[in-house]
This record gives structure tokens, sequence and C-alpha cells, in this order.
């Protein structure tokens, strides 16, 4: 385990990068971060890095901005270049590191202490053709299934240890006349996602990491046996109306906010819900998650199932003295101990359960940590015209009925030409 506190002569990080001949950062004092996160994100951002600039003298200067996406790229254009970036998609850090607007890290953190902070798979998930670029900062999982402890235990009902024994749920839920699942896919410009995470996480399961990955840079076409197998097993949930509140319409009509509210009715509208960890910014305000409602893995076929998560994850943009001090930094439990305090999911080893503010989010990072297998929300990965395009579209129009061969061949038909 990395040590917990941290330490580092800004003087010799200088003194190695003239030894080196590169040139000092203009900000040799100073770290400029930007990122996505803004409000209250940022004062978490800006907090963890305050044991930073006690060790080291350095100022923090955080700068937030939701079109993070679109400024970035015209800043390293323009020669205003962050230091380090906080991005929500490392897609667009793959994009940016293969133009060499970004530093490996090769040289700075030596990959053996990453793999032992926070293990291979997120070490895999910074990396771009075989470097490693990005230290993650926080995780958003997705596997998750919601329900109501108290409604399972007034039915009797058993959590399920694989997606057989949960479909055997959904049956005996819905055969004794109430409705196994919520849904709600409605999300403005962006409905479909809520689809495509169900999708993803289907296939991961079923196809297994390594053909998920070739799915992921279309080494392999959407409209290829196991993404359609995958894109049915969920269509066998979804547009059952047995299964689903409301039937097919409704999950398409409803905001995927609200979904997850008739876990709570009395009698309960629903009995499961499948969503990521931030739902719980959309839960009842009398709900209180880890007590109220509980969490558990999307099963999968056998005692394991892999997670899908989504997340944020730091890059170096300036290769400054500042910036290769604050991503040793990064990698050390203490930033990610004060992030848990916060309320957000860390995926470094280091931070202890009891760090987490309440049991919500410590059930939540116990299911990260026993995970086995980690992959990233793959229509994040894709490029934009099929991801956040025809991925989400599509999925809309297959759940109001749309042949799938037909929903399928529109989104293979939409991936950018090489």
């Amino acid at each position: 385990m990395p040590p917990k506190s941290f330490s580092l002569s800004l003087g010799l990080l200088l003194l190695l990068t003239a030894c080196n001949g590169e040139q000092p950062s203009p900000r040799e004092d100073s770290l400029l971060i930007l990122g996505s996160l803004t409000g209250v994100g940022q004062e978490i951002v800006e907090e963890a890095f305050m044991p930073f600039t006690a060790d080291t003298g350095i100022e923090v200067i955080y700068e937030g901005t939701d079109a993070f996406s679109t400024v970035l790229p015209i800043r390293i254009a323009g020669g205003d270049v962050p230091d380090l970036a906080i991005f929500p998609q490392p897609g667009l850090m793959a994009d940016l590191a293969r133009e060499g607007a970004l530093t490996p890290l090769d040289e700075v953190i030596d990959k053996g202490t990453l793999t032992q902070a926070f293990g291979p798979d997120w070490v895999n998930l910074g990396t771009v053709d075989g470097r490693v670029y990005g230290v993650w900062m926080r995780s958003d999982p997705k596997s998750l299934v919601w329900y109501n402890p108290t409604a399972f235990e007034a039915e009797g009902y058993t959590i399920p240890a694989s997606w057989d024994e949960l479909m055997a749920l959904t049956d005996t839920i819905a055969d004794a006349g109430k409705t196994p699942w919520c849904f709600g896919m409605e999300s403005g410009d962006a409905s479909g996602w809520v689809g495509t995470d169900w999708v993803e996480d289907i296939l991961l399961r079923t196809a297994g990491p390594d053909v998920y990955d070739q799915w992921v840079t279309h080494q392999i076409p959407f409209n290829s046996p196991q993404v359609k197998a995958a894109v049915e097993a969920f269509g066998s949930i979804v547009r059952n109306d047995r299964y689903v509140k409301g039937g097919a319409v409704a999950a398409i009509s409803t905001p995927f906010g609200d979904a997850p509210a008739p876990l709570f009715d009395q009698p309960p509208g629903c009995y499961l819900h499948r969503q990521a960890s931030f739902i719980t910014d959309f839960l009842p305000d009398a709900v209180e998650p880890g007590k109220d409602t509980q969490v558990f893995l999307l099963p999968g076929a056998g005692a394991t199932a892999p997670l899908l998560t989504g997340g944020l994850v730091i890059a170096m943009a300036n290769n400054s003295p500042a910036a290769q001090a604050a991503m040793q930094y990064l990698t050390t439990v203490t930033p990610h101990e004060s992030w848990a305090a916060r309320g957000y999911i860390s995926p470094h080893r280091g931070v202890d359960f009891a760090t987490y503010p309440n049991d919500g989010v410590r059930q939540m990072a116990a299911v990260l940590a026993q995970a086995e297998t980690i992959r990233f929300d793959g229509s994040d990965l894709m490029p934009a015209a099929v991801g956040t395009g025809t991925f989400w579209s599509e999925m809309v129009n297959y759940v109001s009925g749309a042949d799938i061969d037909a929903v399928l061949s529109a989104i293979d038909s939409s991936w950018p030409e090489e």
C-alpha cells in the first residue's frame, strides 16, 4: 500500500527537470487543474489538494467548466495548457494522448506502484496504446441493482446469485401479479443512455470482457451475434409488459430520475431497479440509502460478475515539475480519503470503508471492491456519433418495438470510417 503521507521537494523536481534539459513551467510554484466539476465538486477537488499544498508549497488553482470536452482541446491548441485535466470520459483522454497533447506517466510514476494502489483493471483503463496516461479519481459504479430490503423481506425474496436466479426472481414476482422492474429511459436529448448501459452490462456478462473490448473499438460490429443476443436479453425484460411498471411505453417516457420511486410505495410499485450510483441524487427525500434501499451487483452467469463503471480520470497535460509532483500525490491514499469522506467512491485500494459518510456509499464501494473485472461505460468510449448518437436513439426505437436487425444495422452504419 502506498504511504498515506506525501512530501516531495519542488526544488528537487526543478533540478531533475533542468538536468533532463527540460524548461521549467512558467507556473513553477502553482498547479492549474481543469475539470468538468463545478460548485460543490470544485470544493471537493480543492479540499483534496490542501495536503499537497501544505507539503510542497505549490498553490493549486482549479477551473471548472460545463463545456470541458470543448474547452480543453481549444486551450491546448492555443497554448493555454492546464497542468492537469480531469476527464469525465476516457475517450477524450485517449484522443488527446494519441495526438501527443498529454504526457505519458511512465517516467513520473512506477507502473507497479499504480497497480498496487488501484489494481490492474484501473491501470488498463488509464492506458492508451500501451502507455499509462491517467490516474483515476472517482468511480461511478453502474452495475447496481437497487431494492427495498423491507419489501424483499416481507415477500421472502433473496438476492439472486446468478443471471438465471435473477430471471427466476423476475418471473416469481410477475407470476404473483406484482411488477418486478422499475424502468425509466427519458433523459431529454440524452434519452436512450439507460438502454445502452443495460446492453453493455449484459454483453459484458454473456460474451466476456475480451469481446466487450473488441465491440467498443468496433473490431466486431453491432450486428454481430454476441451483441444481438445481448440486446435481445435486454428486450426480454424491457419489452415485456409483465416485467416493467407501465410496460415499454412507460419505460420510454419515465424520466430516469423518477424511475426508482415506486420501490418505496405501499405496496411497492416494483421491486428491482438497475441504475448507477448517482441515482442516490434522485431518490425521494425520506429514503436513506443503505437502510431504506440497498444494492447488489447485477449478477452474471456464475458466481462472479464484472462491473461496468463511469468515472473521472486525471491526466497530465503540461509536463511541469508541479504536475509531476501532483500525479505522484494522486497515487497515495491521501486525496482519495478526502474524496471518499465527501461521498465519492474511490478506486484506490487503500481507502478504508469507514471513511465513507454513510452505509449507502459504503455498500456501493464494497461492490466495487469485490468486482474481479471492471470495464468503463462502452458508449463513452465510442465515437460520439455512435456512443452518444445512434446507440442512444436506436435503443429508444428498439424499446418502442423496432426490428432488432434494423436497429443494429443503423447503429453499425453510423460508425465513422477510418
